[in-house]
């Protein structure tokens, strides 16, 4: 008589999810801090039903199967949510494998008196979690990345704040290595103040910027170039003495473009372009 797993697992699902509980709950590497007990009952619930519900003795040897992708979609959804709540790829693949014992221990005990046969649908139950463990590591792998992506797109928005200093100057301070990507952020975040304020003058303090090679000028003179097309007069601040040799050695010519030499000096000058004076006031 041939044996059905997947209808024996099925019968068990109960035992199989309390056995399942009960090894990660004693599991050192428990996440409690990220997760609680009943959040994780629910999740491993999920997976339970959505896994039994799915099973077949056909599929059982077809990883592949097409009954299997809401398998794959539980356990992408799964990794994904973990991966934005701060779990390792190893705590996320350990939930999974985990499942594997409490299957095998059921087999055990509804098929201990067959020992080849037992071993043949261990076998299968093994490597069927193994393969959902890979769909959890690939999955997990996107799932960092978007969270990466999406932290760098928000420390380039906070690193590269528009200052509206005085009617009609605006100034942005460049804190960090100025590449292709940070650059086309600064372009949007000026000339959009420049249009929202009505500003004819911008300020780009690089005090903050650790060095300046020739793909960092370029980048700066692209800047300044738009910035012009706006109406608007550029002005280069932070420009350090060991910048200045930098420059001068790279043959970088930014003899079109006003620089100074601290933030202060710029909105001087900003000040002058604007025909007004600062001066401190008579103490009565």
């Amino acid at each position: 008589m041939k044996l059905d797993t997947a209808k024996i697992l099925q019968k068990r699902k109960k035992q199989i999810l309390e056995l399942w509980m009960k090894n990660q709950l004693v599991d050192f590497s428990l996440r409690e801090d990220l997760m609680s007990n009943e959040e994780l009952t629910v999740q491993s619930e999920e997976l339970v039903d959505v896994l039994l519900q799915a099973l077949s003795d056909v599929n059982l040897d077809d990883i592949h199967s097409i009954a299997l992708t809401p398998v794959h979609e539980a356990l992408e959804g799964i990794s994904i949510s973990r991966a934005k709540q701060g779990y390792s790829p190893r705590e996320t693949g350990t939930f999974v494998f985990s499942l594997k014992d409490a299957l095998l221990s059921i087999l055990q005990q509804e098929i201990k008196n067959d020992p080849v046969q037992l071993l043949e649908e261990s076998l299968k139950i093994s490597k069927l979690i193994d393969s959902l463990g890979i769909v959890t590591f690939e999955t997990f792998i996107k799932g960092r990345e978007e969270v990466i992506l999406r932290q760098t797109d928000e420390i380039a928005e906070i690193s590269t704040p528009v200052i509206r200093v005085w009617d009609g100057v605006v100034a942005m301070p460049i804190i960090g290595t100025l590449d292709s990507a940070r650059t086309q952020v600064v372009m949007e975040s000026l000339l959009q103040e420049i249009v929202d304020t009505s500003s004819n003058i911008a300020i780009l303090d690089i005090s903050g910027v650790p060095a300046v090679d020739s793909l960092v000028a370029q980048h700066l003179i692209k800047t300044v170039s738009a910035t012009r097309l706006m109406g608007a007069e550029c002005i280069i601040s932070g420009i350090r003495p060991e910048i200045a040799q930098t420059i001068v050695h790279l043959g970088i010519d930014l003899s079109g473009i006003i620089t100074k030499a601290t933030l202060a000096s710029a909105l001087r000058h900003a000040y002058s372009l604007l025909q007004l004076e600062v001066r401190k006031s008579a103490v009565k």
